[in-house]
Order: structure tokens, then C-alpha cells, then sequence
């Protein structure tokens, strides 16, 4: 289960919650709206390493090795 971080669009509360899955729906812990994905921080590779330019095209790209 992964821990994935959320934003609440109406009070602003920035928050990580544990998930069975990546499609939940999540409630905002402060005022209870529906909150969305926060996709902010680094960005890791499977490999563990900090990737710096990720093109998302793991085909195409040898950086993740």
C-alpha cells in the first residue's frame, strides 16, 4: 500500500495518506472535501537513484540505469 501525497483545493491542507490503491478517493482530514494527487518532490527510479531529467519515456532513456 503506498503512502501518496494530497492537497485539499478548498482549505489549501497539504497531507500524505495510506492508500490500498492509487485511484482512491481521499478526504481532506481538516474540512472533508475531496482531495487531489500532489505529484511535488523528487522524482526516484527504480533503481533508487535520484533521477535529474526524466522524460518519462523509459524505452527511450538509459539515465534510470
Amino acid at each position: 500500500m503506498p503512502v501518496l501525497q494530497y492537497r485539499c483545493g478548498k482549505c489549501g491542507k497539504n497531507f500524505e495518506e495510506l492508500v490500498k490503491r492509487f485511484d482512491d478517493q481521499v478526504l481532506c482530514p481538516v474540512c472533508g472535501e475531496k482531495a487531489e494527487r500532489s505529484y511535488s518532490g523528487e522524482i526516484f527510479s527504480a533503481t533508487g537513484k535520484t533521477v535529474k531529467k526524466c522524460s518519462g519515456n523509459c524505452k527511450n532513456c538509459s539515465g534510470c540505469r
